[in-house]
């Protein structure tokens, strides 16, 4: 599902109130580059929870983005992937390559100022060969 895609590292929860403020942002920019562009731009979401319960993380995700893909809530590999690309505070949308490789750590922060024009700066960074145009 990742393979050939620009990925969106998600990492928040349902309790964070700037994760709900962030959420529909990033919702709305998913949709417009993989509903409103031809073909679908390759963009992927990963959810990565910091709920307090399975349960949440199933409404939180229910409620905002239903869409994405998701680590399942008591997967270990969600510890590794925070210390890896060095969570400290929610929400926080890190892009990388299909390798892992850090394109931004800023994700959210260039979302909120430059809409979807960030998106082919990504897709630069990303070493995908694809006819992709917004």
């Amino acid at each position: 599902a990742l393979q050939n895609k620009v990925v969106g590292l998600y990492f928040s929860a349902g309790w964070c109130s700037p994760c709900r403020d962030f959420t529909p942002l990033l919702c709305d920019f998913y949709t417009e580059l993989l509903e409103e562009t031809e073909p679908p731009a390759p963009f992927e979401v990963v959810f990565i929870s910091s709920d307090h319960s399975a349960e949440e993380m199933v409404g939180y995700m229910r409620a905002m983005h239903g869409d994405w893909l998701a680590l399942p809530f008591h997967d270990p590999y969600k510890h590794d992937l925070k210390k890896k690309y060095n969570i400290t505070a929610i929400p926080k949308l890190v892009i990388v390559k299909q390798t892992g490789e850090v394109i931004t750590d800023k994700g959210r922060k260039q979302i909120r100022d430059q809409g979807l024009s960030c998106f082919r700066n990504w897709l630069e960074g990303a070493d995908i060969f694809q006819n992709f145009s917004s």
